[in-house]
């Protein structure tokens, strides 16, 4: 009986202890469940009441950090610059401010160049990064791209500093011109011969004046608000006339083909003005007895037909090197002729702007010693029914329909315009 007892007593023991311990391995279990993880912390934070809304309207890339330093918000901005990789922010300097913020408490504020995402050729960004203390955990990281600023403010500065060397240029000369007038008042030869040279200057001031309201006109102002549909033959007619007299100074022939019913969609003024810098330029650096062509014809492409207006030259060519530059302001193939011939440099700059704004664009084909060939490429009027049921006009004269040559045959012979 005395076993019997004693395995019973230490049977109840056992089972006592079995319970107890089941117990407090079941209270283990859910405490573990209920405590917060490292993971959990860092991917499901508590930000304070409405950061994240007025994070999501901010115009500057925005990142949030904890005090281990992980991202608990990151705007799609900062994820497009590079700010943020793997849940950790990527930039270092950044990062040091953070830490430095979150330590003492300041803001800070600093500019720095960043590499860009997903290109080899070192280009850089340029930004703006501030951080604040967000509570009393977390770190506030704003970051401004200035890139596109920073581009506008060194084109304006050299454009500043181009046109005040163009406008030094003839008011230069008109001082001296001047002067020398006024020494010469007694020989009349000479205050004629300085006179000639101050309607000269005048002149190539005046072109320059009327050129940069031209190109601040076509910058500023939309064309496809006002547009109608052009008459490409027009256009030509009006282009030949404006360079008439240069091209018969020096015995240059031009022949216009392929124009007849063609009609572009813009702004009448602005497209006249493009393809007349075109012919323009053509005519000027042409040598004499030469030939200058303008040709037109429509070509197909996918989002609708386009009309193509080249203007052939036989002058002196465009190397490789200036090809990917003559559309810039002021940039001239060659100095000392666009001076002869009272260029400014602002032609083709004014052709570029109007193709864009057109919603087309302008080429070169160019050999040195050969001649040049530009093309504006611009959006066909009534190219597609819509446009043509709203211009009846367009579709028919005299109850016939318009038909132009297709682009894969020869252009009609060229008109030799006198």
């Amino acid at each position: 009986m005395d076993v019997n007892a004693a395995v019973a007593a230490a049977a109840a023991i056992a089972g006592v202890l079995t319970g107890v311990i089941a117990m407090l391995a079941f209270r283990f279990s859910e405490r573990e469940q209920k405590r917060p993880t490292r993971t959990s912390l860092h991917t499901d934070p508590v930000l304070p009441p409405g950061v994240d809304t007025v994070l999501s309207v901010l115009r500057s890339s925005a990142v949030v950090l904890d005090e281990a330093d992980a991202v608990v918000k990151a705007s799609s901005a900062a994820y497009a610059l590079g700010l943020v990789r793997g849940g950790k922010l990527a930039v270092e300097p950044m990062l040091k401010m953070a830490r430095d913020t979150r330590r003492d408490g300041e803001i800070r504020q600093v500019e720095l160049d960043l590499p860009r995402r997903g290109t080899g050729r070192g280009e850089a960004l340029a930004v703006s990064a501030r951080v604040a203390p967000l509570g009393s955990r977390l770190v506030l990281l704003l970051v401004e791209d200035l890139t596109e600023a920073r581009r506008i403010e060194a084109v304006r500065r050299d454009f500043v500093a181009n046109v005040s060397h163009e406008l030094k240029t003839p008011v230069g000369a008109l001082s001296l011109l001047s002067e020398a007038v006024m020494g010469a008042s007694d020989d009349p030869e000479a205050v004629e011969r300085f006179a000639g040279r101050m309607q000269i200057e005048a002149t190539r001031l005046t072109n320059l004046v009327q050129e940069l309201i031209d190109l601040s006109r076509v910058q500023n102002d939309n064309p496809l608000e006002d547009a109608e549909p052009v008459r490409v033959d027009e256009l030509v007619a009006e282009a030949v006339d404006r360079c008439r007299h240069q091209a018969g100074t020096k015995q240059i022939t031009m022949a216009a083909g392929g124009t007849a019913e063609l009609r572009v969609w813009g702004n009448r003024g602005q497209l006249a003005a493009a393809l007349g810098n075109l012919v323009e330029n053509a005519v000027n650096y042409s040598p004499a007895r030469t030939r200058v062509g303008i040709a037109a014809r429509r070509v197909t492409a996918p989002g609708g037909d386009h009309i193509e207006i080249a203007v052939t030259d036989q002058g002196i060519g465009i190397s490789e090197k200036d090809k990917e530059r003559v559309f810039e302001r002021f940039y001239r193939v060659d100095p000392a002729r666009s001076r002869q011939t009272g260029g400014t440099g602002l032609g083709l700059a004014i052709v570029k702007h109007v193709a864009a704004s057109h919603r087309g664009e302008v080429t070169v084909w160019s050999s040195e010693g050969q001649g040049s060939t530009f093309t504006l490429r611009l959006p066909e009027a009534g190219a597609s029914r819509d446009r043509a049921a709203q211009h009846p006009d367009l579709d028919a004269e005299d109850g016939q329909p318009h038909t132009a040559p297709s682009p894969y045959e020869p252009l009609p012979a060229p008109e030799v315009l006198p």
